[in-house]
């Protein structure tokens, strides 16, 4: 009986979170945009590697990248600034995300921060994703 227990307790603390880390640093919004991936803006998407920004979803913009036709969806705020008011939004460069105001560099493919030049190590925050035919639906 209690090697039952212990198997359902070891069960249920191993399941994996698919939540990041709380960031002190950034609020927890809820919002929802489809964009349609035909039109020209977003032709970028269309191909491995590609990116954009969309101003106006989650707190800083949202960054949309194509990693082998999956398209991540990561906010566009430095998730390691305590004064959101003193940076502007991360820039694309390439496959990473760079902050040019204390030089984090983080990947687009899997949001972790690449360098380290601040005392915290938070990864960017990743926001869900959903293809419905030709439209992305992105939520949080």
């Amino acid at each position: 009986m209690v090697k039952n227990y212990l198997i359902v307790f070891f069960f249920l603390v191993s399941c994996e979170n698919e939540q990041s880390p709380y960031n002190p640093y950034l609020p927890d919004i809820s919002f929802e945009r489809i964009i349609n991936l035909n039109l020209p803006s977003y032709d970028n998407l269309n191909f491995t590697g590609g990116s954009v920004i969309i101003d106006g979803l989650g707190v800083c913009g949202v960054i949309l990248f194509n990693f082998n036709n999956d398209i991540l969806a990561w906010e566009a705020c430095d998730p390691n600034h305590k004064k959101r008011d003193d940076c502007p939004k991360l820039e694309i460069d390439g496959v990473q995300a760079k902050c040019n105001c204390v030089g984090n560099i983080y990947s687009l493919a899997t949001g972790q921060l690449l360098n380290s030049n601040t005392t915290s190590n938070y990864p960017l925050i990743r926001y869900k994703t959903e293809r419905i035919g030709n439209n992305l639906r992105i939520y949080n």
